[in-house]
């Protein structure tokens, strides 16, 4: 079909010459992860430098891949406003570096970690996933990142490890709507997976999109991407990761538990209170041309309908 083509002829020309560029200078880029902390600028100098050491892709996928453009500037991220456009409106000044994830725990390995110390480069791959809202809007984004699963094998968990919990950065100075926005969110945002979830291969810890370190607006400097599960899961600017025995009580779920829960499957067959999941809109799309697609059972993604076996997944789709 027309409408089905591969990543190369649907990703704009300008981001796959500068990724050959970032390519042919793969052994520049590794000598200059030598140099010390103090040298690396900012922490999309050291990301990029990590990013252009080389990566591999992985899962291409035949589905159009959003334009950058739509990708970059239509985001939810409530901590910088309601508007789709706020977050890149306001995110210009938001501070990543120096960041630092503290990880602990029920884990042998606890401590605060440098991002640079967390992101590997040997471990960089890039994974072209959808990502679907709860808002009946999807995109397809070519991730940078490494599986969770690797960062979670460092920190060698213990049998008590039954979930992990993320949050989110807290700094109403830098995020206005922590301070300003809905009363009853009780911030930093926290979001939450079960372990066989997190060390599920499709999970993805992303540091960058379409070749280069992420921009602010999209979850700089680190996030996570569960490609099965509704965006919201996907929480971002992450600083604190712990390893815990109790499911997390994860931000949207304690403030409207009628609406949004833990697990946020993606599926078409049971409605949100307020709205479909039937469809969803694929970006680009417009009123004119409304690009609107079935749903699919996880996304697409039916390689972790194993996980829930013997769930029903009928009541817990949100609750």
């Amino acid at each position: 079909m027309a409408d089905r083509l591969t990543e190369n002829d649907v990703t704009p020309k300008h981001i796959y010459l500068r990724r050959r560029e970032f390519m042919a200078g793969g052994a520049a880029m590794l000598g200059a992860l030598t140099l010390g902390r103090d040298a690396l600028a900012t922490p999309a100098d050291w990301m990029q430098q990590k990013i252009g050491a080389g990566f591999d892709t992985t899962m291409a996928t035949d589905e159009r891949i959003t334009p950058f453009e739509d990708a970059s500037t239509y985001n939810n991220y409530f901590e910088f406003g309601t508007g789709k456009s706020d977050p890149v409106n306001r995110s210009g000044d938001f501070r990543t570096d120096p960041w630092s994830v503290e990880i602990g725990g029920h884990c042998r390995n606890p401590g605060t970690y440098a991002l640079e110390d967390i992101v590997q480069p040997k471990d960089l791959e890039e994974r072209i996933y959808r990502l679907r809202c709860v808002e009946a809007w999807s995109m397809v984004i070519p991730w940078l990142g490494f599986p969770l699963a690797s960062l979670i094998e460092r920190m060698e968990p213990t049998s008590d490890a039954k979930y992990v919990r993320f949050e989110t950065l807290y700094d109403p100075d830098q995020y206005p709507n922590q301070r300003a926005w809905f009363p009853a969110m009780d911030y930093p945002y926290v979001e939450g997976l079960r372990m066989d979830e997190a060390m599920h291969p499709l999970t993805l810890m992303a540091v960058g999109m379409y070749g280069e370190a992420l921009p602010n607006q999209n979850g700089a400097p680190m996030r996570l991407v569960v490609p099965w599960k509704y965006g919201f899961k996907s929480i971002k600017a992450i600083v604190k990761i712990e390893f815990v025995s109790e499911q997390p009580a994860n931000s949207w779920a304690v403030m409207q538990p009628r609406e949004y829960g833990f697990y946020a499957n993606v599926n078409p067959n049971v409605d949100h209170p307020r709205w479909s999941q039937a469809t969803e809109r694929r970006l680009p799309s417009t009123g004119l041309q409304a690009n609107r697609i079935p749903t699919r059972m996880f996304n697409g993604y039916e390689e972790v309908a194993h996980l829930y076996e013997g769930m029903d997944l009928t009541r817990h789709r949100y609750i």
